[in-house]
């Protein structure tokens, strides 16, 4: 028996007992004829004490011993004269009679502390050695929790865990698929699902009625901190349901993970509109912990001989609580940020509101103090304010500047508490959007989504203004989950298939057995996936999804603990009948 209790457990009750302890060398700590090691698993650290006059032996191993090393350790309980505070353990430590060296460790490239010395790029590449610490290994048991309360839950409401293919077929209309070559049907490809949405649709044609998964899904797509080719995510498919019926259900969902996770009682989601949070926040996962909602100045600062606001499509501000204390200079950084090439503006006008009422703005040449006073009036703004306004001569594009430009001023004013969550659901989203690429609509969603049952008429005369039976959850800020009520009439399947720009032919061919599938009796359905990785960043304040993956990629999707993706032989480059042609 390597270890009989574990350097997380021990307390003042088990002093002097014999136990047996096994795991890494954390740190020496050498005071004359005194060792202490600090002895860390899986579970927590424990202090080793070595005394040179009780066995001057094991003293001496101890003294050998260096930074990781794997070893055991039997001895007694005992009570620390100098207790830490910091350690579940603290308050005792073992004296050691018998020391074993599992296995020797060479210095790791960079220390084993939450807060560690090792950058990004080296920690990637040490991935096994950055788990040891406790900061990213917390990260991973609380994945693990939340994965299994998911499943505790959605089995108790009847829901059968069903696992789908990982080889399929590419599909058009969504991100780009990594693609795998098939040897034994050279020139052909399978694709790695980027979720099971087909697959899980036929499972409701086949009676199913509850399914989910939690399943690894994979997207060619450029990365960001909340973005990983492969990712997982909460897969759920519901037969016989309307919008209502998935709200309710997977809001309960959210409600148990808060409880049971977090210990907070989540309240009844509030709902809001797409329209409506474009409209109010400029992003359809509006960041609701704090206000500052739009308001629209078009009617208060148009016509003043302002050129820039008098050819504008879309004038916005908010208002920044307290904030007129702003200097020029904070002030010149904040238009310095809203001109930076991610976000486009031209500038940004600013107006305080002083202590008096008065207004004082960046523009106060072109408006009298009646029109600032109406600006403060539509502003709702008090004495200390700061009204920040931007314009565009797009009324969407405006409105995204001035989403970026609230967000800042959150995490500027401290409002983004990671400690505070803010739930919602957007619904009712386009079904379609423009691609000035492709110039042509494409589904905002997927090409399966359901239109709203009001808005079907209009695929035949005003496509672009037909509303998705889609919706989305949203905490903080970010998309945790979304899906739709899905289309079951294999009619109007075509009639969405033809708006997008497929012909019969390629319907066909790309989606002729979901279409043949309904043709047998396909019930009303509807689901929504959850990203996991998300949805456990978020649970434990982390700014990338990175930390709770066990082996993330990196920025350009490059694993460089493995050295993934590599080059691979070319005799298994013939026998897939692949031609590389790789310049020097």
């Amino acid at each position: 028996m390597y270890r009989n209790t574990t350097c997380g457990e021990l307390r003042l009750s088990d002093v002097n007992k014999t136990v047996t302890l096994a795991g890494w060398v954390q740190r020496i700590r050498k005071m004359g004829g005194m060792t202490f090691v600090d002895l860390r698993d899986r579970y927590g650290i424990t202090q080793l004490a070595f005394n040179q006059e009780v066995n001057k032996d094991v003293f001496e191993q101890a003294n050998r011993l260096g930074r990781e090393f794997v070893v055991q350790a039997t001895g007694v309980v005992e009570e620390r004269y100098s207790k830490n505070s910091n350690l579940p353990t603290g308050d005792i430590e073992i004296n050691v009679t018998e020391l074993h060296v599992l296995n020797e460790a060479v210095t790791p490239p960079f220390t084993i502390e939450d807060e560690s010395d090792g950058g990004d790029d080296l920690r990637m590449k040490y991935r096994y050695l950055d788990l040891r610490r406790q900061c990213v290994r917390k990260n991973l048991e609380l994945r693990h929790k939340m994965a299994f309360e998911v499943r505790r839950y959605l089995d108790e409401q009847g829901f059968l865990e069903v696992e789908t293919p990982v080889l399929v077929n590419s599909t058009p209309e969504g991100a780009r698929d990594f693609v795998v070559p098939s040897r034994m049907n050279p020139g052909q490809f399978y694709a790695l699902p980027q979720s099971p949405q087909i697959l899980k649709q036929l499972l409701m044609v086949a009676g199913f009625d509850r399914y989910f998964q939690i399943v690894k899904c994979f997207r060619d797509e450029d990365l960001r901190a909340d973005r990983q080719p492969e990712f997982t995510q909460i897969d759920c498919e519901m037969s016989f349901v309307e919008q209502e019926d998935i709200l309710n259900m997977f809001e309960g969902m959210s409600r148990h993970l808060f409880k049971v996770i977090k210990g907070i009682d989540l309240p009844k989601l509030p709902r809001m509109t797409w329209a409506d949070a474009m409209k109010y926040y400029g992003s359809d996962k509006p960041d609701t912990r704090f206000g500052m909602r739009f308001v629209e100045l078009m009617d208060v600062l148009k016509g003043y001989g302002f050129s820039v606001f008098d050819n504008a499509a879309y004038i916005g501000g908010i208002c920044a609580q307290g904030a007129a204390s702003y200097t020029r200079k904070q002030l010149d950084q904040l238009t310095e940020f809203v001109k930076r090439p991610q976000i486009g503006a031209k500038g940004l006008v600013y107006a305080r509101v002083e202590a008096d009422g008065t207004v004082k703005s960046s523009v106060d040449k072109f408006y009298t103090q009646d029109v600032l006073q109406q600006l403060k009036a539509a502003m709702q703004a008090e004495p200390g304010d700061l009204i920040l306004i931007i314009c565009d001569d797009d009324e969407m594009k405006g409105r995204k500047k001035l989403c970026e430009l609230r967000l800042e001023m959150g995490n500027q004013l401290g409002l983004r508490d990671r400690n505070k969550y803010s739930c919602l659901w957007v619904i009712d989203f386009p079904m379609y959007e423009w691609s000035d690429e492709e110039q042509r609509l494409m589904a905002m969603h997927h090409p399966f989504t359901s239109p709203k049952p009001e808005d079907i008429p209009l695929l035949d005369t005003n496509p672009a203004a037909v509303r998705a039976n889609a919706y989305d959850m949203v905490i903080n800020g970010v998309e945790v989950g979304g899906g739709s009520i899905r289309i079951h009439d294999a009619k109007l399947q075509q009639k969405v298939f033809e708006i997008l720009g497929f012909t019969p032919e390629q319907a066909q061919r790309k989606f002729g057995f979901l279409m043949n599938a309904f043709k047998f009796g396909a019930p009303p359905h509807g689901g929504l996936a959850y990203g996991l990785d998300r949805f456990v960043s978020l649970f434990a304040g982390l700014d990338s999804i990175r930390d709770c993956i066990a082996f993330p990629k990196n920025n350009q999707g490059r694993d460089v603990m493995l050295g993934a993706p590599g080059i691979i032989d070319q005799e298994q480059l013939d026998e897939l009948q692949i031609k590389v042609d790789l310049k020097d």
